[in-house]
């Protein structure tokens, strides 16, 4: 299916889709073609959920494929996101891919379940098809508000203060910070280097450690 026809098939499912499920479920289709970062989003319903518009930025799911992409991502169904303002949603994140397989949009469905959650006791049956209980991903309304999530994370995965990391916990923070796509964001670098008390140099020079780390982990997996 050329690039124009499965945009224009998904931007109907958008509004079939938020039609369907109503209010409570937010459906946004993400453009990752485009140079621009900043305007990921061409469509999007019911995004009083998330706060979100036309013309806002990527999720963390959708820089990350930017990021990687010639990987091939696999859809993500039945996950925990969470809202700025609290909303706990119940995320799926479909694919898009061009007559390669690359990876060009993605179509998310966040459903809240902020009230069920609530009642979980009365309705535990339901959020147990939940594929995780780890805790829900932030849903970011920009990119600014993202890369602070994402330097969160990093931080929680090592679980010290940047200010009390070592130079392995650095390199590891940094590096889950590049596969997520983090260093894809304008102006990131001064950002995480204020954050982690390094240099512009240091920076560069744990980015070349983790992206060797990775590759020896990669070439240890291949030879299992």
């Amino acid at each position: 299916m050329k690039k124009a026809d499965s945009f224009d098939f998904a931007r109907r499912l958008v509004k079939a889709l938020a039609i369907q499920f109503g209010s409570t479920c937010e459906v946004v289709l993400h453009d990752l073609t485009g140079d621009d970062l900043d305007h990921t989003i061409i469509a999007i319903e019911n995004g009083h959920i998330s706060g979100r518009s036309i013309g806002d930025g990527p999720s963390k799911i959708a820089l990350e494929a930017i990021h990687d992409a010639e990987e091939t991502h696999s859809d993500k169904l039945s996950y925990l996101t969470k809202t700025r303002d609290g909303k706990i949603l119940k995320s799926s994140t479909i694919f898009l891919r061009d007559e390669n397989g690359k990876a060009i949009g993605v179509l998310a469905i966040n459903n809240d379940i902020t009230l069920t959650v609530a009642g979980e006791h009365a309705l535990h049956s339901y959020n147990t098809s939940l594929q995780s209980t780890k805790e829900p991903e932030p849903i970011s309304t920009n990119v600014a508000d993202l890369l602070d999530s994402l330097i969160d994370q990093s931080i929680r995965m090592v679980g010290k203060p940047a200010a009390l990391m070592d130079k392995a916990e650095k390199v590891r923070a940094i590096r889950f910070l590049n596969d997520s796509g983090a260093f894809l964001i304008t102006k990131s670098g001064p950002k995480v280097c204020q954050i982690f008390g390094i240099s512009k140099y240091t920076l560069y020079s744990y980015l070349d450690e983790a992206k060797q780390s990775a590759s020896d982990d990669g070439q240890a997996s291949s030879g299992d």
